[in-house]
């Protein structure tokens, strides 16, 4: 019976169908309003998704969101990062799936997936996913041509040693997106370590696992650290309209940092 169904219903529609056992699920989400730029999956809008409830933010398919997509089109739009004719070293802490599987299956990519808590994934394809701690990171100065670290310091108490870490193992005149959280309200960065407990935590950061909100002082952070800040207003390339069909927060900066 399946592979009747699956003859006759688009791959999309057939994943959705086996997904979701109620059909008005079904039918709330069967349509072509929205579009994964990752995956290249259309719905009628996306998923909700967060601790408070954000609309039109999950992608049913491939489980990006806002901030996924977003990254996405500005590698894949604004930097040479898929059109090196050399092999590159990228360094990829706490991957996201879609992001794995791409720099996975690029036979120009030499890809170091890692997390502190690698047996939490259970993706792996021929890249293991490594054991490393963000402020000790076992490798060789100037080794990695990209890192991403995408809302990972939020996490880390001490994230200027991490920041210090990334710089460098970073080749001179390598480059990382190094996304996290910010208050744009906040000039500073608050963080509190005798907040210990996930409820005093939550109420301060918003999420029970992260130790700090960061401010507009993120860049000089950066900067102490050694790096070269670019704060890229890219999303402002959108329409409203663009803005609805890809899923995209109008207010989120993207951090690239050079070295």
């Amino acid at each position: 019976m399946k592979k009747r169904v699956k003859k006759f219903i688009p791959k999309i529609i057939f994943k959705i169908f086996y997904r979701f056992k109620n059909q008005n699920e079904i039918n709330s989400i069967t349509g072509n309003k929205v579009l994964c730029p990752i995956c290249n999956s259309q719905f009628k809008v996306f998923g909700s998704y967060g601790i408070i409830k954000r609309n039109n933010a999950l992608c049913y398919t491939c489980g990006s969101l806002e901030r996924h997509r977003l990254l996405w089109l500005y590698l894949k739009e604004k930097t040479d990062l898929f059109k090196h004719n050399a092999q590159i070293r990228i360094l990829h802490f706490a991957p996201e799936k879609n992001f794995y599987d791409i720099f996975s299956e690029n036979c120009d990519i030499e890809y170091i997936p890692c997390d502190l808590f690698p047996e939490k994934y259970n993706f792996e394809k021929k890249n293991q996913i490594k054991k490393v701690d963000i402020t000790n990171i076992p490798f060789d100065d100037n080794y990695f041509d990209f890192i991403l670290c995408n809302h990972v310091l939020e996490h880390i108490s001490n994230d200027r040693l991490a920041m210090s870490e990334l710089f460098r193992v970073m080749k001179k005149g390598g480059w990382g997106i190094f996304q996290v959280p910010i208050d744009y309200d906040r000039e500073v960065t608050y963080e509190d370590f005798n907040l210990t407990t996930d409820e005093e935590r939550l109420k301060a950061f918003g999420n029970a696992d992260h130790v700090r909100w960061y401010g507009r002082d993120y860049i000089s952070r950066l900067e102490n650290a050694g790096f070269s800040v670019f704060e890229e207003d890219y999303i402002k390339v959108y329409s409203s309209n663009e803005l609805f069909k890809y899923g995209l927060i109008s207010s989120e900066l993207i951090y690239n940092c050079k070295k």
